[in-house]
């Protein structure tokens, strides 16, 4: 399957059964796998007042702010503020977890991967990398304007993402170094290690 450009704007939001915000799923692999049955699956949330978040049993979880006030998650042997953004935090999937927002609303990043399945984690880079260098995967602009090798831009909001790495991968860089920031997902299955994002001196 080819790399899929995504504009986050422009996905449109479904919301939560409690009403407490909505989401913007980005990819969940398989293809048609519904929340019982995907590998993997990345999203974007909306939170705009307290609620709980519903369990996922056997999934393992990250999530991110990008931006807002942030929000308060508490449960069992659980208490942690999600109030800096850009800073990935992972919890079980099967956690109770009470969401509380310290202000606001705030839109969060996250990943979700089957145990024994899939392996990855949210990184934050500001050098180049390859999407299509591992065997799935989703980037996330979140600061400057990147650039891939036909010059093509790609401003804050929007990212790739790829189920089954094929061809040449593609080159994606800033194009200032300054200030730029990506989050990477270079996703693997299970059996082998998790892979780390392919860098390009820049």
């Amino acid at each position: 399957m080819p790399l899929q450009r995504f504009d986050l704007g422009a996905i449109a939001p479904s919301p939560w059964k409690n009403g407490g915000g909505s989401t913007r799923e980005i990819v969940c692999w398989p293809p048609g796998a519904g929340m019982d049955g995907f590998g993997w699956r990345v999203s974007a949330a909306t939170i705009d007042r307290a609620g709980p978040f519903s369990a996922y049993p056997g999934v393992d979880r990250q999530i991110m702010l990008l931006g807002g006030d942030g929000v308060h998650l508490s449960a069992s042997g659980i208490d942690h503020r999600l109030d800096e953004p850009w800073r990935p935090w992972s919890f079980d999937g099967a956690a109770a977890l009470d969401c509380t927002p310290l202000g606001g609303a705030s839109t969060d990043f996250n990943l979700m991967l089957r145990r024994g399945a899939w392996q990855g984690t949210i990184e934050i880079v500001s050098d180049s990398v390859q999407p299509g260098s591992t065997p799935a995967g989703v980037c996330l602009v979140l600061a400057g304007t990147w650039r891939d090798g036909a010059g093509e831009g790609y401003p804050p909001g929007h990212g790739l993402w790829w189920g089954e790495a094929q061809g040449q991968p593609l080159q994606l860089a800033p194009g200032d170094a300054r200030g730029a920031a990506l989050a990477w997902i270079g996703l693997a299955p299970d059996a082998g290690a998790a892979p780390a994002p392919v860098l390009q001196d820049t």
